[in-house]
C-alpha cells in the first residue's frame, strides 16, 4: 500500500498528516502527488470528495517549503482560484492543518467580506492567495497584490467556473502571471469548454483521471420520492424524523424558496440553518461553523454550497428541488460518503421535473432506484400549470371580447409615441404603490 511517505512529502509535512484523519493516500492523491512535485503540468479529473485539495497542497507546500526566505510586499508565491467562498474557505482550512508550525502563510480574498483587511494581509505578500476570480481581480485594480513572481497556479473545480461565467475573469488574470510557472486543472466533470482552458493554460499536462466524469462516489446510496410539489415539506419531515441526530444537507433552487423551507422547518422543532446569495459572508461562515460543530442537524442550501462544503458528519443529502444543470447533482451529493463514510442521496422530483430528473439520469447512464411514489406520466406533466411568459398580463377584469393582453383593443388608432427621455423629456415623479391603508407597498426581492 502506498503510504504518504513514500510519495516523497516534506518531514514537517508527514508530521503534519499525522494529526489528521488522513492515513494514507487517496487514489487520486497517489497519483498526482508525484507528478506535481516534478514540476508537471496536471490537468486532474476525479469525482467530489476524493481528496483533490490534499492532491494538489501538499505537493505544493511540499515545494514552497523548500524556498527558504519569506515573499515580498503584496507579491504572491502560489495562487488557488476557486469558484466560491465555500470551496475557497474550505481550501484555506485544509492547507493550515498541513502548514501548522511552518513558515508558510496562507492568505484568503474572497468577496463578501472587507476589501481594507484583505488588503492588509496582503501587505507582507503570501506563499498560498485563495480566491474567488472577482475580488482577486478588484485587488489587483487597486495594486493591493502583485502577481509577477507567482509560480504556481490551481484552478479547482475548473467546469464550475465555466458555469458561473468566470472564464473571462481567468483570461483578465492570467495576464497577470508570468508564462513560465506549473499550472493544475482540477475538475469533476470534463466538458468541451475545460480541454480548451487545458489546451490554453497548460503546457504538456499529464493527465489523472480516477472515476469516469460525473460519476457520483460508490459509497452513496441514491434515490427518487415522486411527490406533488406542494407535499415536499411534509415528506422532508418524515424522512428527517426517520433519522434523528443524523446531520442532513437539504438543496433547494432558489434562494427565497430555501430560506421560506428553512424557517418552516424550524417552527417544526428542527434545529437548521440556510446559506444562500442573500446572505452575508459572515452569515455563511456562521452557519457553516455551527453545522460544522453539530449545533445544527439540518442545513438548507442552494447550489451555492454544492461545491465546498466538507464536513464528513454529512449523512443524508436531500434534493428538495432537482437542479436544473445536471452536473451538479453529483456535486450536491458528494456532500456525503466524506473521508471514507457512507452516505445516501434522495431526490423529490415533482410532475415539472421530470425533464430535469431525466437529465441527471443521462449523466449517471443508470436510473435513480425508487423509493416512494410513481413515475409521472404525460398527463401529470401536462396538468402542470405553465407558468406565463417573463412581463406578460393577461387580460384586465371587465376587458371587452378581442382585446389584446394589455386591456386595449385589437385594430385602436395607434397614439403618438410618447418621449423616451433626455434633457426635453417631461420630468415623472416617481410613486410608490400603496397597498392596504395607504401604506407604500413593498417591492418583491428576487426570487433565485
Amino acid at each position: 500500500m502506498t503510504t504518504f511517505a513514500d510519495l516523497g512529502l516534506s518531514s514537517r509535512l508527514l508530521t503534519a498528516l499525522e494529526k489528521t484523519t488522513l492515513k494514507a493516500p487517496t487514489p487520486i492523491q497517489a497519483q498526482a502527488i508525484p507528478h506535481i512535485m516534478q514540476g508537471r503540468d496536471l490537468m486532474g479529473l476525479a469525482q467530489t470528495g476524493t481528496g483533490k485539495t490534499a492532491a494538489f497542497g501538499l505537493p505544493l507546500l511540499h515545494r514552497l517549503l523548500d524556498i527558504g526566505h519569506p515573499p515580498g510586499p503584496r507579491n504572491v508565491r502560489a495562487l488557488i482560484l476557486a469558484p466560491t467562498r465555500e470551496l475557497t474557505t474550505q481550501i484555506k482550512t485544509s492547507l493550515e492543518t498541513f502548514t501548522k508550525g511552518t513558515p508558510v502563510k496562507v492568505t484568503l480574498v474572497v468577496g463578501g467580506a472587507s476589501i481594507f483587511r484583505q488588503s492588509q494581509a496582503l501587505a507582507k505578500g503570501s506563499d498560498v492567495l485563495v480566491a474567488t476570480p472577482g475580488r482577486l481581480i478588484d485587488l489587483l485594480e487597486r495594486g493591493d497584490v502583485s502577481l509577477e513572481q507567482c509560480a504556481y497556479l490551481v484552478l479547482d473545480e475548473a467546469d464550475h467556473m465555466l458555469d458561473m461565467g468566470f472564464i473571462h475573469a481567468l483570461r483578465r488574470i492570467a495576464k497577470h502571471i508570468p508564462l513560465k510557472r506549473q499550472t493544475m486543472l482540477f475538475s469533476a466533470t470534463m466538458p468541451k469548454d475545460i480541454e480548451e482552458i487545458a489546451g490554453t493554460y497548460l503546457r504538456d499536462p499529464v493527465r489523472v483521471q480516477v472515476a469516469s466524469p460525473g460519476k457520483p462516489a460508490d459509497r452513496i446510496s441514491q434515490g427518487v420520492h415522486f411527490t406533488p410539489q406542494g407535499d415536499k415539506a411534509k415528506l422532508l419531515e418524515s424522512y428527517l424524523l426517520k433519522h434523528p441526530g443524523e446531520q442532513a444537507l437539504v438543496f433547494g433552487r432558489t434562494k427565497h424558496g430555501s430560506e421560506k423551507l428553512c424557517k418552516l422547518l424550524a417552527t417544526w422543532g428542527f434545529k437548521v440553518g440556510s446559506i444562500h446569495g442573500n446572505k452575508s459572508q459572515g452569515q455563511r461562515d456562521r452557519t457553516l461553523t455551527e453545522f460544522r460543530n453539530s449545533e445544527l442537524d439540518v442545513l438548507v442550501a442552494t447550489d451555492v454550497a454544492a461545491r465546498g462544503i466538507d464536513i464528513p458528519t454529512v449523512r443524508h443529502v436531500y434534493n428538495y428541488d432537482l437542479p436544473n444543470v445536471p452536473e451538479n447533482y453529483v456535486h450536491r451529493i458528494g456532500r456525503t460518503a466524506r473521508a471514507g463514510k457512507d452516505g445516501a442521496s434522495l431526490s423529490f422530483c415533482a410532475p415539472a421535473e421530470m425533464g430535469e430528473l431525466q437529465a441527471i439520469e443521462k449523466l449517471l447512464k443508470t436510473a435513480l432506484p425508487l423509493v416512494g411514489g410513481a413515475p409521472w406520466g404525460i398527463a401529470d406533466i401536462r396538468a402542470v400549470p405553465k407558468p406565463a411568459p417573463r412581463g406578460a398580463r393577461g387580460p384586465r377584469p371587465g376587458s371587452k371580447p378581442g382585446a389584446k393582453a394589455g386591456g386595449k383593443p385589437q385594430g385602436a388608432k395607434p397614439q403618438a409615441a410618447k418621449p423616451q427621455g433626455g434633457m426635453d423629456a417631461p420630468k415623472k415623479a416617481h410613486r410608490p404603490q400603496r397597498g392596504r391603508g395607504g401604506r407604500p407597498q413593498a417591492g418583491r426581492g428576487a426570487a433565485a
